[in-house]
């Protein structure tokens, strides 16, 4: 497990402050942002989920070599750093606190994601998403987006204080999305079924954003999905005999291509709804799926060998 998340941490960090597409003349620079908040699921959260998980559950999250890089556990879903670390330290600002942490400072901002979120609810009238997939983690993108929301009116006087303070921040929408297909996936669902999840998984995310550059936010990076046909669990549990079935990279064609279906979707939503929409605004697409590929394809060169070192 541990080259695989160093690996994965790696390229999510690389894709984070090196790879967003947007205008770089909108809203400041990076020298101006003072706090960090983020959305998201387990490529983010800092510990919230074993916060929010009942008694003895989610166990492993809690001992190493969970968190081996830090000396101890921390609550990521990782043997060290996430990507949000990564570009806090590149912004000068401390690591983000859990949301659900206790006596935690949020002066430079907040870590609202969980890992095992959806974008998409689970709510009793969502039959079309429930008959696909039942998450292990109820604190979806709509969730987070209200204890964003609570943070804010609890945290400053009025809706302008708000507004000042986001105005000297960066808001990550994600990367979320990517349970919905995976307990879909997971759930022996095709990706042909799977498919029909992305139009309302794609538009939680966007209004989500729109919500939070309503608040005033004018730097927000939305992260679009990984080349899902190259992680471990995916080439074990979807293997095929088929040689033709993977690429020049030994990854899964399918699942990839199903990957940029989302992503394109997402950026057209970007560049069509939110972009004209908030012109003052910097709205970045952070493209995860090539920036994985790209530190795949040299990931011997770089002293990986892109397998799994553990089971769990």
């Amino acid at each position: 497990m541990a080259c695989a998340a160093a690996f994965f941490a790696l390229s999510v960090a690389a894709s984070q402050l090196c790879c967003c597409h947007g205008r770089s003349d909108a809203a400041g620079s990076s020298r101006d942002v003072i706090a960090v908040y983020s959305l998201g699921d387990s490529i983010t959260d800092t510990g919230n989920l074993i916060k929010e998980a009942p008694p003895g559950m989610f166990e492993t999250i809690k001992h190493l070599p969970y968190g081996v890089t830090f000396g101890y556990p921390t609550g990521r879903c990782s043997d060290g750093l996430l990507m949000i670390d990564f570009l806090a330290q590149g912004l000068g600002l401390p690591f983000l606190n859990p949301y659900l942490g206790k006596n935690k400072s949020f002066d430079h901002g907040v870590n609202f994601a969980v890992a095992g979120a959806t974008a998409t609810a689970m709510d009793a009238a969502d039959q079309f998403n429930r008959s696909f997939f039942m998450p292990f983690s109820g604190s979806s993108l709509n969730v987070q987006l209200r204890w964003f929301k609570d943070f804010m009116k609890s945290s400053f006087a009025s809706d302008e204080d708000v507004r000042k303070r986001l105005q000297s921040s960066l808001v990550l929408v994600g990367e979320i999305g990517g349970n919905d297909y995976n307990y879909a996936l997971f759930g022996n669902r095709n990706v042909n079924q799977v498919e029909k999840l992305i139009p309302g998984v794609v538009q939680t995310i966007v209004d989500a954003a729109k919500e939070v550059l309503d608040m005033g936010a004018n730097r927000v990076i939305i992260p679009g999905n990984f080349p899902i046909g190259c992680i471990p669990s995916y080439l074990t549990t979807k293997s095929s005999s088929e040689p033709a079935d993977y690429d020049s990279m030994g990854c899964l064609k399918e699942l990839n291509l199903f990957a940029a279906k989302h992503n394109a979707r997402l950026q057209r939503a970007i560049a069509d709804e939110l972009r004209p929409s908030y012109p003052a605004a910097s709205v970045a697409y952070a493209d995860y799926f090539n920036s994985f590929l790209s530190l795949l394809s040299a990931a011997e060169s770089l002293g990986n060998n892109a397998r799994p070192c553990a089971d769990n």
